[in-house]
């Protein structure tokens, strides 16, 4: 097998050898002309300084060949095409007399034929062309359009004098060129003065209140930008001020040069004009002054369909809005009307439909809403159509997995989704999952595993408090919800079969698009190891180093019975439970004599047992605040920030005071006869991506997290604390395989409570829908104000910022519309777990490369 193995891998390395000469040595020129160039640069240059603007650069017409890298692959793969393959393939087949002849009688005329049509003699080339790129020659037709939009676009900014030229440069390498063009501005038009003529007095009075905020204003050099940008805000703020049927059309501007100035100070005088509505009737159109719109009344429609007849509907009145149904009314009253910003007697605003269309979607008991208005002189009728969703939804899911841990599994997964469950846009959820299987190791009858869980989550549209209003600190176009859920999991034959049950109270509200806040009141975990006598069967890196401190010692009388001799290896071992405990006990309790190195390493390793194997109870609350602007999914200019607090443990703290309770043999309060656990914990994360061009990213990435613990803990647990690598984090290890620290992997899963992750990635297109990426990972984890003493796993101030890895590496992007399918492979670059002389490149190779597998981009 492993021979196999081998041969395929030389026959890989061979093949990619043969691909990459095979690139390599094609010719970019091979397709160009005697009499043509290749165009290898575009610049643009305005009054002889050199621009690097992507608008600029997007009006040029005729762009150079795209490259990776510097590389132009899709020229190479275009040039490895053949240029005719019918006219080769024609050639060929009569080069020799009898060659048609001898083909046909071997295989058939019809055969000929599609052999020349095949993907070998005709389908290759075809398909190496259209991944490829055909060679960008000069076309001086191109040249000139993109000169033509040069001058218009600086037109816009105030250049109307300017003059553009082109200039192609082929005096470097043969058969190539530059592109130069060349844009002399001249002097730039400024605005003068800035007049008004508005029909409307209530448009007037608008404009004043907001006329300082204005994008137009005298002497400023001309841009046509800013007289966009002020008829958008107009236009916005004439809509939010009861004018509902604003036409952005109704502003304009007349510009004109000044004539009582010089010509040398190309002043403009400017004229805001903003025109009255204009209704099409059915012979002319006529002209009206904008006024301002209140509602006379609301109408909500539940139950809608398009095909009823309101006729039928009946309705009631509350708090001045009226409520249609269908033979019953199934919401509260109040929920919908919290759900709708329009208030009789109010004006009109666009802000109050978006938040209307907003929060009603967001109660997930309707489909999409349908609102429209009724005009009547200066009156508004606001009618809101609402079809309802269905009550009840069925999700299940089918996984089948595979990992070293798990031979085989099959998951099975269900949910079922009740809305409105008391009348007041509640949603109900009752979901249960389950997954069995077979394990990695050699017995069949203990291969079997099992784990089960399921959970109730209820969400309110609201925030929910007894006794406490909070309708003025968090109003209902910031979407609040209030959360509730409690669930529980077990395991069997995984692990130490765990059981785990938690609960959680929680809120969240969106004052904005870009803004999200979530409070988690309660947060409840408990964690019940069922099986911890397995401990040195799940964790066998802790085994591999209690049994072999324990091979110093197995020729002892008093320790025979804690040993056990495989057939085929001379070697004894620990056996598991009774070996390991009784061993690490008789060194604990100098009942032998060992060295003052070995006891501290066993008492290191109990001291994980102990952490690993005991039950956690978590009793903490949290805040988290994210921030940020991006503005649609093609966004690739952006930041994300989020913050994150949470406390654990001092609800029960101070419980402590007024009701006793007991104590372990460390002193710890228990809860459930469970240490509960304490500490603070805090979060930083923020991500930016920068949009260089032409769909080339640059995207960076900064984490911080550290958690305290004090009081009733010593310790974070597990579930709680930080770890490194993986494909997510530092790519070039594996999950929890770096750190802590400098220590190299000494556990089967390395983790600490202080974490901080550094992250780069360049991306660019490589061909259609593959992308590429250059990434530079850095970060660690260690130990810090816990009870860990090992000075090369703890955080000891400045100096063990050297601990910091380093990985770099390379990786392939498919983008599959709703998702990204990623292949990254990282490289140890800086190692902290290797002596000092050693840390850098020490494993920089393809064996010791870490391939790692995601879905969507890594942050």
């Amino acid at each position: 097998m492993r021979i196999l193995w081998r041969f395929n891998k030389n026959i890989a390395k061979i093949s990619l050898l043969f691909f990459a000469i095979a690139i390599t040595s094609c010719n970019a020129l091979k397709r160009v002309g005697d009499n043509d160039l290749l165009l290898t640069k575009n610049n643009v240059y305005t009054n002889n300084q050199k621009i690097n603007d992507e608008d600029v650069e997007s009006l040029i017409v005729q762009k150079k060949n795209s490259t990776i890298l510097g590389y132009p692959l899709r020229l190479n793969l275009y040039n490895l095409a053949k240029k005719n393959p019918d006219s080769s393939f024609q050639s060929w087949l009569y080069k020799k007399e009898k060659r048609e002849q001898r083909l046909v009688n071997l295989l058939s005329k019809k055969q000929v034929n599609r052999l020349g049509e095949s993907f070998l003699v005709k389908g290759m080339s075809v398909w190496l062309k259209n991944i490829g790129e055909a060679p960008s020659i000069i076309d001086t037709s191109k040249t000139t359009k993109t000169l033509e939009r040069l001058s218009a676009y600086y037109d816009t900014k105030g250049y109307f004098n300017n003059n553009t030229t082109f200039k192609i440069d082929s005096s470097k390498r043969k058969k190539r060129a530059a592109i130069n063009y060349k844009v002399a501005l001249g002097k730039p038009f400024k605005l003068d003065s800035v007049s008004k003529k508005i029909t409307s007095t209530v448009i007037d009075s608008i404009y004043l209140a907001h006329k300082s905020n204005s994008f137009v204003k005298s002497g400023q050099q001309f841009d046509l930008n800013n007289f966009n940008n002020e008829r958008e805000r107009l236009t916005y703020i004439f809509r939010n001020n009861g004018i509902y049927n604003f036409q952005e059309s109704s502003i304009s501007y007349d510009i004109a040069t000044d004539t009582t100035k010089t010509a040398n100070d190309q002043l403009m005088n400017v004229k805001l004009v903003i025109a009255g509505l204009k209704v099409r009737g059915d012979s002319a159109i006529t002209t009206s002054n904008y006024k301002i719109a209140k509602f006379n009344k609301v109408n909500i429609y539940t139950d809608y369909l398009y095909d009823s007849e309101e006729n039928n509907l009946q309705s009631i009145e509350y708090n001045n809005y009226t409520i249609y149904y269908k033979d019953k009314l199934r919401y509260k009253p109040k929920t919908l009307v919290n759900a709708i910003f329009f208030k009789k007697d109010s004006i009109y605003r666009d802000l109050d439909k978006i938040r209307t269309y907003r929060q009603i979607t967001s109660l997930n008991v309707f489909k999409y809403p349908s609102i429209n208005f009724d005009q009547e002189n200066n009156t508004l009728d606001a009618n809101i159509y609402l079809a309802s969703r269905s009550k009840y939804a069925l999700e299940t899911n089918l996984e089948i997995t595979r990992s070293n841990i798990r031979r085989l599994g099959v998951g099975f997964g269900s949910s079922l989704l009740m809305r409105n469950i008391f009348k007041g846009a509640e949603t109900l959820s009752l979901s249960a999952k389950g997954t069995f299987g077979l394990l990695s190791n050699s017995t069949l009858l203990d291969n079997f595993f099992s784990e089960i869980g399921g959970d109730i989550n209820l969400n309110f549209p609201r925030i929910w408090l007894p006794f406490i209003n909070t309708d003025k600190i968090i109003p209902n176009y910031f979407l609040p919800q209030t959360r509730a859920t409690i669930g529980t999991s077990f395991q069997k034959n995984i692990g130490l079969d765990k059981q785990t049950f938690n609960t959680i109270l929680g809120y969240n509200w969106t004052p904005s698009d870009f803004k999200q806040n979530t409070v988690e009141l309660l947060n409840i975990q408990y964690v019940n190891n069922k099986n911890t006598n397995r401990f040195f069967e799940v964790y066998q890196s802790s085994y591999d180093n209690l049994d072999k401190i324990a091979d110093n010692y197995e020729t002892l009388p008093e320790l025979s019975d804690f040993f056990r001799t495989e057939e085929g290896n001379t070697n004894a071992a620990l056996t598991i439970p009774e070996g390991t405990n009784g061993f690490m006990n008789a060194v604990l309790n100098n009942e032998i004599a060992t060295t003052t190195e070995d006891k501290d390493d066993v008492s290191s390793i109990k001291e994980r047992q102990e952490r690993l194997t005991e039950n956690n109870l978590i009793f903490a609350s949290n805040y988290t605040f994210s921030k940020n602007n991006k503005k649609g999914i093609t966004d690739n200019n952006y930041y994300q920030f989020r913050f994150k607090l949470e406390s654990a443990g001092n609800f029960l703290s101070g419980l402590s005071y007024l009701t006793p309770f007991k104590e372990n043999e460390d002193k710890q309060l228990l809860v459930f006869n469970v240490p509960y656990s304490q500490y603070i914990k805090t979060e930083l994360d923020y991500i930016k991506y920068w949009d260089l061009n032409q769909s080339n990213v640059l995207a960076f990435r900064s984490f911080t997290g550290i958690a305290i613990p004090y009081g009733n803990s010593d310790n974070i647990p597990f579930v709680r604390s930080y770890f490194a690598g993986g494909s997510n984090d530092n790519r070039a290890w594996f999950p929890y395989s770096l750190g802590p620290g400098k220590t190299d992997a000494i556990n089967d899963f390395n983790e600490a409570n202080f974490k901080i992750a550094l992250n780069l990635e360049y991306r660019f297109p490589v061909l259609g829908n593959f992308n590429g990426a250059i990434f530079a990972d850095a970060g660690n984890i260690w130990n810090v104000f816990d009870n860990v003493e090992d000075p090369n796993a703890t955080f000891n101030g400045i100096e063990s910022l050297k601990d910091i890895a380093l990985g770099t590496g390379f990786g392939v992007r498919y983008d599959a519309t709703y998702f990204i399918f990623r292949v990254d492979l990282g490289f140890k670059t800086y190692n902290p777990a290797e002596i000092t002389s050693k840390r850098w490149f020490r494993d920089y190779n393809f064996g010791n490369s870490v391939l790692q597998i995601g879905i969507n981009y890594p942050f």
